[in-house]
């Protein structure tokens, strides 16, 4: 949707100017050996075939096969080479290339600092000059090398840069590109003699890899997160996208204030989402010396922790939801977390109810209510600081037989490596295929399981001499259907199995219902699988992607699934990129172009996508970091033990609830269980298929479902508080309640009422999404 507003003078010169600019594109990757310049080479050979008028210079390929291979035919304009500190650098000739004048240029390491009479001290404004001439530059970077990320890179593996780029380098670029690659794959590069390691050994070590790793998956996240926002502005777009968390805390000017807001940093951190405080002052109104006091001790905290903090004015107290609410829409709040109500039924009568007013108005943002603990743990003093809890260790223990017998099948199971990508087409079965050969190079026997190309040339090229193992052909009502022939498979013994697509739903005959049940069937043969997925087929991630594309993805696959892989490595492609491809048929056929870029492949959909992905991924490599028993995190540790209970109905929104309560327990390490209470003495058999289909998403995603019962409607919430007591819950995840009239007057509030008897506790409540709702 185009803005019918003219362009002011500035606007229309800025937009001439670009017509003359050329292009940057940034690869930026972990560590040294990710795979940059060979991406880079490999997209310039590319260029080169489609008729662009391509150069190199000042590129390293370090020798290593893979990327010489890369340049080829590409020509060179000769770098000025100079020596510092024995060692030898590589300038750009500016004079060369602007003589040459190509169309693009190839450069290496965009940290780099030139040589003192140079004309230009650094690389970066060598490259804006050459922009500023019409010559496109694409180029490449480690992400230590970036200032904002410096200080945690030193923190974290002690590597101390010489040379780096602005905090904004991204920002200039047209596109960035990271290149993925797990810490797995680096050692076996150092091993083979791939990577060098003598700048910095200790860069190389596998922890440090995945720290690095996780930090540029984060940085191109926040990249990305920007540019959707731009981009859902320039539409004309409001609310949360889908893609990332926003928490906003309000708290006001008391002791309590601080515990709040500790609390929604922890859930913004663990959530992997951004923090905002609020707080609401009469503006006529001169504070107290004790909430004076108060406010420095709460501005003071929201700065050390990084989270904005925003005085709203409240002229009155019946305005303060619509306040609070208005502030969370404009900010694409996705929770907003606040202190349980201290007034009684019938002080909410009178006074009203802050909490309620919240509730009935609230839409497509839950609301986190945080227990008061003070009368269980004692008054806290501002800044409230938590112990972190170290989990103890037994080196010398001996192993039992049993774990012993657990640990040998472990060891004699195959590797399960996935591909994951944002969207169709970004590249996940090109780079299997390219792994596979790379394996066959090595004398590994490799076959391919079962190959979904879509008729797509760059893939099918990519077969080589790789075996491909028959399919099985299955009669189903009258009708041939093929399917990945796993006994054949394991009759064959590869050492490695390529299978696309993980989240197939097998056809009807077959021994498995999903595909990744076969994966688990030949890893337990010892086969080693590499497989491919997009972020849409992941089972908790089911209603983000349904908020960002309004469409329910119905093959998914259970998040467990990818955690047992031992690596998870993404494919990233920038949109418009993904969207050339598109218009060129390299992804679907000719025909079905303009409905797709219509539908699913929107610029905004595949911003939002790329940004689940990136996040989603550096969740993962969090996770596996803290399985290592990292003392540092992005993140931070989750400092107590938490219990998740979830309360649903048979209601749609029921899927929604459960999901949330999942992936709330994975990032809390928690243990968690489903409730459903029934109010009637029987269960209609209709409603049995419903609860069966609830039960099931429980089990895949690996908790527990419990069935209680009730005398009646009014002792629905009074039995969920008394299980989650038992349970020793500390969060509950109920579902906002949406009745009718009628309900309203003959049935109390569950929600209501457990909010009234449940302040002991954290209680998050889920809104339904709403996608037309309004501001």
């Amino acid at each position: 949707m185009e803005s019918f507003r003219r362009k002011t003078p500035e606007e229309i010169l800025l937009s001439i100017s670009k017509l003359h600019r050329g292009r940057l594109k940034i690869y930026i990757g972990a560590v040294s050996g990710s795979g940059k310049t060979y991406h880079m080479l490999r997209e310039g050979q590319l260029l080169k075939q489609q008729g662009i008028d391509v150069v190199i210079c000042a590129v390293s390929t370090r020798q290593r096969p893979e990327t010489v291979e890369q340049v080829r035919d590409l020509e060179r304009v000769p770098s000025i080479h100079w020596m510092k500190e024995e060692t030898q650098r590589k300038d750009l000739n500016i004079d060369a290339l602007l003589e040459r004048n190509p169309e693009v240029v190839l450069v290496d390491g965009l940290a780099h600092t030139n040589r003192p009479e140079a004309t230009f001290p650094t690389r970066l404004d060598d490259i804006q000059f050459l922009l500023s001439r019409g010559i496109s530059v694409i180029a490449t970077v480690n992400v230590y090398e970036l200032e904002g990320a410096m200080e945690l890179a030193k923190k974290w593996t002690g590597i101390v840069v010489e040379t780096f780029v602005p905090a904004d380098t991204l920002e200039l670029a047209d596109e960035v590109r990271l290149i993925d690659v797990t810490p797995e794959t680096i050692l076996k590069r150092l091993e083979e003699g791939h990577v060098q390691s003598d700048t910095a050994p200790s860069l190389f070590k596998r922890g440090n890899i995945a720290k690095l790793r996780e930090l540029a998956l984060r940085l191109v996240a926040e990249d990305v997160n920007e540019s959707l926002e731009k981009h859902r502005e320039e539409q004309g777009l409001m609310g949360p996208s889908g893609a990332v968390e926003r928490i906003l805390v309000s708290a006001q000017y008391h002791w309590n204030g601080s515990i709040y807001i500790r609390r929604g940093q922890q859930i913004a951190r663990r959530l992997g989402g951004d923090l905002l405080v609020a707080t609401l002052v009469h503006p006529k109104k001169t504070l107290t010396k004790e909430a004076a006091a108060f406010k420095r001790s709460i501005v003071k905290l929201a700065e050390k922790i990084g989270a904005s903090f925003e005085e709203l004015p409240l002229t009155s107290r019946w305005r303060l939801s619509s306040v609070l609410l208005q502030y969370a829409v404009e900010h694409n709040v996705t929770r907003i977390v606040l202190g349980h109500s201290k007034q009684s039924f019938w002080q909410e009568l009178w006074r009203g109810s802050v909490v309620n007013g919240i509730l009935k108005k609230t839409k497509n943002v839950d609301v986190y209510f945080v227990a008061d603990r003070a009368e269980q743990e004692g008054e806290r003093i501002l800044p409230t600081k938590m112990q972190v809890i170290k989990q103890p260790k037994d080196p010398y223990r001996r192993l039992s037989h049993a774990e012993v017998e657990e640990k040998i099948e472990e060891i004699r199971k195959g590797r399960f490596k996935v591909y994951i990508g944002a969207a169709p087409g970004v590249g996940k079965t090109y780079t299997m295929l390219r792994e596979g050969n790379d394996l066959l190079k090595k004398g590994i026997d490799v076959v391919i399981g079962l190959l979904e190309a879509h008729e797509r040339k760059e893939t099918s090229d990519q077969v080589g001499l790789l075996q491909m193992i028959p399919r099985e052909t299955i009669l189903y009502r009258g009708t041939t259907l093929q399917e990945m022939d796993t006994a054949a498979i394991i009759r064959r013994n590869p050492e490695v199995v390529l299978v696309d697509e993980l989240a197939h739903t097998n056809m009807p005959g077959s021994k498995h219902k999903k595909r990744y049940e076969d994966i688990a069937e030949l890893l337990e043969a010892g086969i080693s699988v590499i497989s491919t997925m997009n972020v849409q087929h992941l089972e908790s991630l089911n209603d983000a992607v349904e908020q960002i594309t309004g469409v329910r993805v119905r093959e998914t696959v259970p998040d467990h699934i990818l955690r047992m892989a031992d690596e998870v490595e993404l494919i990233d492609v920038a949109p418009k990129s993904l969207q050339q491809r598109m218009r060129e048929g390299k992804i679907y056929a000719l025909n079905k172009v303009d409905q797709a870029l219509g539908n699913f492949f929107k610029i905004g959909n595949l911003i939002a996508l790329r940004e689940l992905a990136l996040r989603e991924l550096a969740d993962d490599v969090d996770e596996r970091l803290e399985a290592w028993e990292r003392k540092d995190s992005l993140r931070g540790p989750w400092r107590r033990r938490e219990s998740i209970f979830v309360g649903v109905t048979t209601s749609p929104n029921a899927e929604r609830l459960i999901r949330r309560g999942f992936r709330i327990a994975y990032r809390l390490k928690a243990d968690w269980v489903v409730t459903y209470v029934h109010s009637d003495p029987v269960i209609p058999d209709e409603l049995k298929q419903r609860i069966q289909v609830l039960q099931d998403l429980t089990a895949r995603l690996r908790g527990r479902f419990e069935i209680l019962n009730a005398g009646g409607h009014s002792q629905i919430p009074h039995i969920l508080l008394k299980k989650a007591n038992t349970n020793k819950s500390t969060q509950m995840i109920v579902g906002q309640s949406k009745p009718n009239f009628w309900a309203k007057i003959t049935k109390k509030s569950v929600v209501k009422t457990i909010m009234r008897h449940g302040r002991h506790m954290d209680v998050l409540v889920v809104a339904d999404f709403d996608p037309h709702a309004e501001k």
